[in-house]
């Protein structure tokens, strides 16, 4: 599993019109770890925020899940309202129209919530599970 930031300067919407929101975690002092980890290690966010509510957006490619790996998932890390949310577009594909369809593995989002964030607990040091299921790079 390989994490791969998106700065602001290749940043594309369209690469995330099918990024959906997976979790939101109500814990102001994560979520400030978090922002604090993100902007000393990538600086700059993936996109600038547009109201007060979301302060932070940090965007990555995702290498090496499901059946093939060579094709990147998009990650989002960001903040709103005070939470910290965790985004993807797993699960999710645009139409020939660029609207967000679910795909077959829908059904599968929570699993891959859950390795998720043991991923970026491990990659980013912070807690962010109470027990430590496998990650992705483990599956």
């Amino acid at each position: 599993m390989r994490l791969e930031f998106v700065p602001v300067e290749e940043f594309f919407f369209a690469l995330t019109l099918s990024v959906r929101l997976l979790e939101e975690l109500d814990n102001p002092e994560l979520l400030e770890q978090m922002r604090s980890h993100l902007r000393a290690e990538y600086g700059q966010p993936s996109t600038i925020a547009a109201a007060q509510d979301n302060t932070f957006n940090y965007v990555f490619r995702l290498f090496g899940y499901g059946d093939t790996p060579e094709t990147p998932l998009m990650i989002s890390i960001s903040d709103w309202n005070g939470k910290l949310r965790l985004s993807s577009d797993f699960g999710w594909t645009l139409s020939e129209t660029r609207k967000p369809i679910r795909t077959e593995q829908f059904g599968q989002r929570s699993e891959f919530t859950d390795k998720l964030k043991v991923t970026l607990q491990d990659h980013f040091n912070l807690a962010l599970v109470e027990h430590h299921p496998p990650s992705i790079s483990e599956k």
